[in-house]
């Protein structure tokens, strides 16, 4: 027990005056001693510590972690490190903390300095540098402690140089409406309303703005927590849309139509020259919509076509403009993008282009074949540029069944050895294909991927092999196959038994000779090109029932690669969840940082019919329906009556099963493998090949053989 006469040996530690947060814990994390800091920063009163440990502050911390933490600061002396602390009615803050051993008369103590770093933290330095890239300062208010938080920005905004004036029951004096300031503010933090608002303020040294003034309630178990604001000022924006209404009677004297929509579609503005060129009376356009002046135009195609407005800031575009009589004529549009008062504003300017139209109508074929060529070229590029950076790291596995695909996948991927991955849906074949692209000599070229299951049955030979232009309807232009595009590099077949039976043959040619012809060819083509394919049927099988060629199976099994169920691998399942966690808690703003035993004993009893991707499905779910740091089972957990496969039974894996099956064989057989008695025969294998088996499987002739 430490007694008063030990901490007068040591009072000079002491420091109530500091403004650093200290601590003195015992081994068995009781707080002995808190100075004035600490009490204020935690909210805690002197005559409140007397039982309180060190588990009460930081939440994270077991008795087995702190245990562990003791000892490391006793070994070292000194430890410094960052965590989190709790303050009295539960608000967490990010700490700094160095801790420093004591011993004193065989009293051991850990004496600990706390400096709060919440406001240095990753999100305040993301808000530093972007104010200085768009403009914009942003701000944040606390509604539990009634801090706030302003950037630099901000503060040059107003013209001041203190924070409490950005605080909103201060700066509703900069505005010239304060009532709607106020209303928005209020409705913000009553409500949990965001609101995003152009306003006029006239800041600290009289000079007047308009600011853009936009707002984020932060909900914590639906109450407003905190409201996160960011005021841009959007002056010159302002300004410029008056110089515009200046200049239009400039305007009005083009031969050009200009026209400002808003965003539902109404005109807001338009040229004199839209009433000359469309032939519309004055008056006529007044309140009218662009469903009206363009019948070309529905709300569908509007609400992308502005959304892409807004995304591109300005582009040109070709359309046919309608006169109020209904003809048409050519024109070429200049989209530009405008915000004003926060509304956005599409300003169009037409220019009739039918002259320049007509002196090119005999060269407009010749142009869509080329733009055709050059849509070709550029999803060609595509294939060629876009490089899989994968490698095996990528692939989460912590099971030793798991461990020998990737050994097999590591022992053939430096070949240009064809490679058949099979295994049911959902396995991440896929990413065993790009592993060994990644890990071969091929992976500085392309990385070609076919859906055998998803192309139609008669563009099958034109997607592989490309075709002539004319070869068939709709073939306005030659198109390169993805075995040329995949020339050099990997083409990977997944699905590979959906492929259709008249193909199979032309697909082997490809295999055995490395050559095809292209749709209405008349050369044929060489390529040098490593195979992967995949499939989740049976094979052989579909051999015996006559719908997949039996050369063409031999011919892409030359080196078979079983990828095993999730179930066969439940070692990764903690691994796996972890990680799609994280994944989507980043997506979904959520905070997640763990998955409970509870949750992960509970999925260790499902036997997950549809594997890895059905795994990420229940996670994904999982992150939308519960709340909290923690993943705790809820009704997401599926019941095992929703899987396929019981979990009584002992399922073995695909070489288990195989190097069970050449036992019984060779017990049979008494251990001789060769001769017209032996198991190769009965296996209907070479007797070389079965040896090559039993090696690799580590079946030795003395195991089997009975006594």
């Amino acid at each position: 027990m430490l007694t008063p006469e030990f901490f007068s040996e040591i009072k000079e530690w002491q420091l109530d005056h500091l403004a650093y947060e200290v601590m003195w814990i015992s081994e068995s994390g009781e707080i002995v001693f808190a100075n004035k800091a600490w009490c204020e920063q935690l909210n805690y009163a002197k005559n409140e510590l007397n039982g309180m440990k060190i588990f009460d502050v930081n939440p994270r911390l077991t008795e087995k972690k702190w245990k562990t933490h003791w000892q490391e600061v006793a070994k070292k002396g000194v430890v410094n490190f960052t965590t989190i602390h709790q303050r009295k009615g539960g608000i967490l803050y990010d700490v700094e903390v160095s801790a420093q051993f004591f011993s004193n008369n065989r009293k051991n103590v850990i004496c600990a300095m706390v400096h709060e770093i919440t406001q240095s933290t990753f999100y305040k330095q993301i808000l530093d540098t972007s104010e200085s890239l768009v403009k914009m300062g942003g701000w944040s208010m606390n509604l539990q402690d009634n801090s706030i938080i302003v950037t630099n920005e901000v503060l040059r905004i107003f013209e001041t140089e203190e924070s409490e004036e950005i605080r909103p029951i201060n700066a509703i004096k900069y505005f010239k409406d304060p009532e709607r300031f106020q209303e928005l503010i209020a409705a913000s933090i009553a409500k949990a309303r965001p609101f995003d608002e152009t306003l006029s303020v006239k800041d600290a040294k009289g000079q007047e703005k308009w600011l853009r003034c936009a707002g984020l309630p932060v909900l914590v178990n639906e109450q407003v927590k905190k409201v996160i604001g960011v005021y841009q000022d959007v002056s010159d924006q302002h300004t410029n849309l008056l110089s515009l209404r200046l200049f239009k009677e400039i305007i009005d004297q083009s031969e050009d139509i200009v026209f400002v929509w808003k965003e539902n579609g109404e005109l807001l503005d338009f040229s004199e020259s839209a009433l000359k060129q469309l032939r519309y009376k004055a008056g006529e356009l007044e309140s009218a919509t662009i469903y009206q002046v363009d019948p070309n135009v529905d709300e569908q195609w509007w609400f992308s076509h502005f959304e892409d407005i807004k995304r591109r800031k300005n582009f040109r575009m070709e359309w046919k403009a309608t006169r109020k009589d209904g003809s048409q004529f050519p024109v070429d549009i200049s989209v530009n993008h405008l915000y004003f008062q926060g509304e956005h504003l599409n300003c169009a300017i037409l220019r009739d282009i039918s002259e320049r139209k007509q002196s090119e109508s005999d060269l407009r074929m010749a142009f869509e074949e080329i733009r055709s060529l050059k849509d070709q070229l550029e999803i060609e590029n595509e294939y060629l540029q876009q490089e899989l950076r994968v490698n095996q790291s990528d692939i989460i596995c912590q099971s030793e069944a798991y461990e020998k695909v990737l050994k097999q996948v590591e022992q053939v991927a430096p070949t240009d050895t064809t490679v058949l991955i099979t295994g049911e849906s959902g396995t991440g074949k896929e990413l065993l294909a790009k592993a060994l692209h990644q890990n071969s000599q091929r992976k500085d070229h392309a990385l070609v991927k076919v859906n055998c299951a998803t192309l139609p049955k008669d563009l099958f030979e034109s997607e592989l092999f490309g075709h002539k232009k004319g070869s068939f309807t709709g073939a306005i232009a030659d198109k390169e196959g993805k075995f040329k595009i995949a020339d050099g590099g990997t083409i990977f077949l997944d699905e590979i038994g959906e492929i259709p039976v008249e193909m199979q043959a032309k697909l082997l040619r490809v295999l055995q000779e490395g050559e095809f012809d292209m749709v209405g060819g008349e050369k044929t083509m060489r390529v040098d090109v490593r195979i992967i394919a995949a499939t989740n049927r049976d094979l052989e099988k579909m051999v015996q029932e006559g719908n997949f060629r039996e050369d063409l199976f031999y011919r892409l099994n030359v080196f078979p690669i079983h990828n095993i169920a999730l179930r066969e691998r439940k070692e990764d399942i903690p691994l796996l969840a972890h990680a799609f966690l994280q994944k989507y808690s980043a997506k979904a703003g959520k905070s997640f940082q763990r998955v409970s035993k509870k949750t992960l004993d509970a999925l260790a009893k499902y036997d997950f019919p549809g594997n890895i991707r059905e795994l990420e499905n229940l996670i994904e779910r999982a992150v939308i329906t519960e709340q909290g740091n923690t993943l705790f089972p809820g009704e997401w957990i599926p019941n095992q009556k929703a899987g396929v496969i019981s979990g009584s039974v002992d399922w073995k894996s695909f070489e288990q099963m195989q190097k069970d099956y050449i036992i019984k064989v060779l017990e049979k057989t008494n251990g001789r493998v060769s001769g017209v008695n032996g198991a190769a025969t009965i296996l209907q294998m070479n007797d070389k090949t079965l040896f090559a088996k039993m090696k690799k499987l580590g079946i030795e002739k003395k195991v089997v053989i009975k006594s």
